[in-house]
Formats: C-alpha cells, sequence, structure tokens
C-alpha cells in the first residue's frame, strides 16, 4: 500500500550544490538574508525566494512567492497541483503564513485552487481574520479573483484508483513507498525580519475533511521576530497535539539554539505516544541570528538552505538515528 505523508527514505547522502555529503548547518550564525525549506522540492523553492531576498525584498513576500514553486509542480505529489487525493477522489488544500509582526493567514480544506498559500496571505493582509476553510475559503478566493482549476492530474489519478482496490488507509508507514511531504520555508530578510510558509495537500487517501498541521498557526508554523521561527513537516496530528512549532519557538526564548530546541520538540512526541516508531515528525528552526537546527523522529529528513553561496540539501539528526 502507497501512502504519502512519508519522508525520503533510503536517498543516501545529501546531495548539496557543490557535491554530496552528510553536513551540518546549524550552529554558527548565517550572513542575512537566509531561506530554509524542507525538502528536495525545496531547493528549487529557495531559488524563487532568493531572488526576492538577494534585492533586499522581504522576507513575508520571499516566503509567499518560494512555496509557489512546489505548489505548481505536478511531480511533487503532496503539494498543491498534483497533490494526492483524499479517498473520494478530492484534492483538498492547506496553507498558511505569518509575518514578523505576528500577522497571520490561513486556509484549509480548499480545493481547486493551485496557489493556497496566496490565498493565505490575502486572508491575512486583507480581513481581520487568520483562517478561512471549506467553501468560505472558496469563495473568499473567487472574490479576490482566483481562478478555478481542477488540480487532480493522471497520474494522481491513478495512484487514487489503484488504492480504490484495496481502500486500506494507513496515514504513516514507513517501509511503504516513499514519498516528499509539506513545504514548509522560512526566511530571513537584510532588514533583519523573519517570515515563514506553509503548504500541503495533506495525507492522502485521507478521510473527506481531514486538516492537518498546515494551516494551524503554532502547530506548523510560528514565527516571533524577537527569537526565531519553527515550522513543521510529517504526521500532522502528532504535531497539532503537542503545539510543535510555538513550542520550539518557546524553547528558543528561554535559550535553547535551534537545533536543540527542534530535539526537545521531538522527544515531547515521542514520550507520549508510545508507537513512535511507527510515525515521522520533523521540525526545522531558525534564530534572529541565523542560526538554523533541525532534528527529526526517524531519519532520512532533509531540509533545503540557501545563503546567497549555495543552495544546499542538508540531511538531518533523528532520534532513531
Amino acid at each position: 500500500m502507497t501512502t504519502r505523508r512519508q519522508f525520503i527514505m533510503g536517498t543516501g547522502a545529501a546531495l548539496t550544490a557543490l557535491g554530496t555529503g552528510k553536513m551540518s548547518f546549524s550552529q554558527e550564525p548565517k550572513k542575512k538574508p537566509l531561506v530554509i525549506s524542507t525538502w528536495r522540492h525545496g531547493l528549487a523553492s529557495n531559488e524563487r525566494a532568493w531572488d526576492i531576498l538577494k534585492q533586499k525584498g522581504r522576507a513575508i513576500d520571499a516566503v509567499e512567492a518560494g512555496v509557489q514553486v512546489a505548489e505548481g509542480d505536478p511531480k511533487v505529489s503532496s503539494v498543491g497541483y498534483g497533490g494526492w487525493p483524499d479517498r473520494e477522489g478530492h484534492v483538498t488544500l492547506d496553507s498558511c503564513i505569518m509575518d514578523e509582526k505576528g500577522n497571520a493567514g490561513s486556509v484549509a480544506f480548499l480545493q481547486n485552487f493551485k496557489h493556497p498559500i496566496a490565498v493565505a496571505r490575502k486572508v491575512m493582509d486583507d480581513t481581520p481574520h487568520v483562517m478561512l476553510v471549506g467553501e468560505g475559503a472558496r469563495r473568499f478566493a473567487l472574490a479576490k479573483g482566483f481562478k478555478e482549476e481542477d488540480l487532480l492530474t493522471k497520474e494522481a489519478r491513478a495512484e487514487w484508483e489503484n488504492w480504490l482496490k484495496h481502500q486500506e488507509y494507513v496515514p504513516w508507514a514507513p517501509t511503504t513507498n516513499p514519498t516528499h511531504d509539506t513545504i514548509s520555508m522560512l526566511a530571513l530578510d537584510q532588514a533583519g525580519d523573519i517570515s515563514g510558509s506553509c503548504t500541503t495537500s495533506g495525507l492522502a487517501f485521507k478521510m473527506h475533511g481531514r486538516v492537518g498541521d498546515s494551516p494551524i498557526i503554532g502547530a506548523a508554523l510560528f514565527v516571533d521576530n524577537e527569537v526565531g521561527a519553527a515550522c513543521a513537516t510529517g504526521v500532522g496530528e502528532e504535531v497539532m497535539k503537542t503545539v510543535g512549532s510555538f513550542l520550539i519557538v518557546e524553547l528558543m526564548r528561554q535559550g535553547m539554539s535551534p537545533t536543540e530546541a527542534c530535539r526537545e520538540g521531538v522527544r515531547r512526541i515521542i514520550r507520549k505516544n508510545p508507537n513512535w516508531q511507527d510515525l515521522q515528525v520533523g521540525y526545522l528552526a531558525m534564530d534572529r541570528q541565523g542560526r538554523v537546527g533541525a532534528f527529526a523522529i526517524l531519519p532520512d529528513f532533509q531540509y533545503a538552505v540557501h545563503d546567497g553561496k549555495s543552495n544546499q540539501l542538508i540531511d538531518v539528526e533523528s532520534y532513531s538515528g
């Protein structure tokens, strides 16, 4: 059975802009600006974000534009166009965005719009609300000029039709065939401001109406410009139950490094879940000094980092080794 909210399995050493090898990017402060994002599809998204940052653009604009690359790529089966559908064959999208002032916007259970992150930005900028869902989010998107389109690609439909033969729902199984996951992005701009974004099509073959952590401020994403920011990828239910990204930012406020805070965020999940070996969550964080850290439950989580000199894919340490 092929599931989809899984981390890259068996990829070996991380690829970098200059070659291969396992790397650590976590403890040394980096020169501004800087952009980091989850997974291999973060490399292309980082390039788009960097085009904005290198021109002294705002971090919030960079993280919105950056993740749209993954949203629009039909080869990324866990985000936007090409995302695998729910058990009824519908591609439903969740997304959130947060700026350096604590402003936030979010959409959940949104269908037929390729770039939910752009709709979430409009919620943040043009309404007094933080989150719109379902039909309300759809009406808002139409009112703002977004065009509806069919997001179910031929490849995604084929995967769904194959799943229908057995209709076995396994939210997370690390032994099955790997796919990519949610893209989350954090950016630090030339002015020293931090923003973040997160977007996904969620678990494949999920129950119709299921929403994970990706649109939840404090779970998938949290930004505090005085401290730093954190984001998540993996099994959203576990992230929501521990309010993971908010926790990590607060731990950094108390003096932990980004890596230490991500490690403690993972430990909170493990302590509360006796079946932790059967699920994956990865955290990625950045502080105001530009130090980056990450940690995961299981191996093979990777993140991409662009500092102007290179755009690299980094292997992340995990609890289970």
